[in-house]
């Protein structure tokens, strides 16, 4: 996926800057394919939406991505960054992907057919593309608004690393201070010590440096290189809902850990905040790429549905057809439980 993006940004017609009206907002001439590589590139590897997008495709809400995922519910990201991941699942199932205007202006239109006519023709203004003579398009009347029961709130997150998997229930996360909820709540110093990193190394005193991004890594933030550009994060400790692996000193800890680690590393995660438990970490939903975490780990029998705090059904379901399918832990005849585990071997800490 990604070195088919390369090969479009570098071979096809590249971004260029223009005062005349001819040219589409977002500066590219040519249909702007290269372009719409080239971000959906970005986003896959940054979360982030290009510049000027939101003039285009104004509204931010939930939308439910019905047939888009096995679990039929909702992905919050503002309207930019899901038309983005939407569009960038589909150019990775696109064999081959658009090679001309045309064939990326059907793409948008048939993956994004189910949002307000709106959101696809400002989309399509933004890469300089239109809707082709020969295609109809339907479009849906109205999108749902809310979250879902219990969410707190949402967010977006930045590539996984993979040495910050914990176990199979357990992730560590940032999410860049560019996004609208975080961007008013950085604390003061915080933004103090990120001003003075700035100016110890461009005067190259990387002693000085490395001292101030310390005490922004004990604020709770991270400075992340991504793309090389360097972005102000802020720190989120992740708690799977619903599931509860083995620990990593149990047997299958190891596999459930690695199960964990091949589905998010690299990746940004969409997730559903709806609480934060005893040791402050953050618990919810996760979804990568369209998946629904949670769920492979249960299916494939890396996780125990932890009925005590989630009474989902369907969670019960998929650890029920691997307990009956012998994959994973239930390959053993009776794996010693989690919680039991944990209460005979008490953590000092998270």
């Amino acid at each position: 996926m990604g070195n088919a993006l390369r090969f479009l940004y570098r071979n096809c017609c590249k971004p260029t800057t223009a005062d005349d009206d001819s040219f589409p907002p977002h500066g590219v001439s040519a249909g702007g394919l290269s372009a719409l590589a080239s971000d959906l590139f970005h986003f896959d590897i940054t979360s982030q939406v290009p510049e000027g997008l939101s003039k285009q495709v104004h509204s931010s809400k939930m939308l439910k991505l019905n047939g888009y995922q096995s679990t039929n519910t909702f992905i919050f990201v503002n309207n930019q960054s899901l038309l983005s991941l939407r569009l960038l699942e589909a150019w990775r199932e696109a064999k081959p992907p658009p090679k001309t205007a045309k064939e990326a202006a059907l793409l948008i239109i048939k993956t994004l057919n189910k949002v307000q006519k709106s959101d696809i023709e400002g989309l399509l203004r933004f890469y300089g593309l239109s809707i082709p003579d020969d295609t109809v398009v339907e479009f849906s009347a109205e999108l749902p608004t809310t979250l879902p029961e219990g969410v707190q709130f949402a967010m977006q997150t930045l590539p996984v690393d993979p040495r910050a998997v914990q176990d199979g229930d357990s992730v560590t996360v940032y999410v860049s201070t560019e996004d609208p909820r975080e961007s008013v709540s950085i604390p003061p110093q915080v933004n103090l010590f990120a001003g003075k990193r700035l100016k110890a190394r461009s005067r190259n005193d990387n002693g000085k440096a490395k001292e101030l991004h310390d005490k922004i890594i004990n604020s709770g933030y991270r400075v992340l290189k991504i793309d090389d550009k360097e972005i102000l994060a802020r720190k989120y400790r992740i708690r799977l809902r619903g599931i509860d692996a083995p620990e990593h000193k149990m047997p299958y800890g190891d596999e459930a850990k690695d199960e964990l680690t091949k589905l998010v590393q690299g990746k940004c995660l969409s997730i559903f905040v709806y609480e934060e438990d005893q040791y402050g970490r953050t618990v919810g939903d996760i979804y990568c790429n369209g998946i629904f975490v949670q769920e492979v780990m249960l299916k494939k029998g890396w996780a125990w549905h932890y009925v005590t705090y989630d009474k989902r059904p369907q969670l019960a379901r998929w650890e029920k057809e691997a307990r009956a399918k012998k994959v994973g832990l239930w390959a053993s005849p009776n794996p010693e439980k989690p919680w039991i585990w944990r209460r005979n071997n008490p953590r000092t800490d998270v």
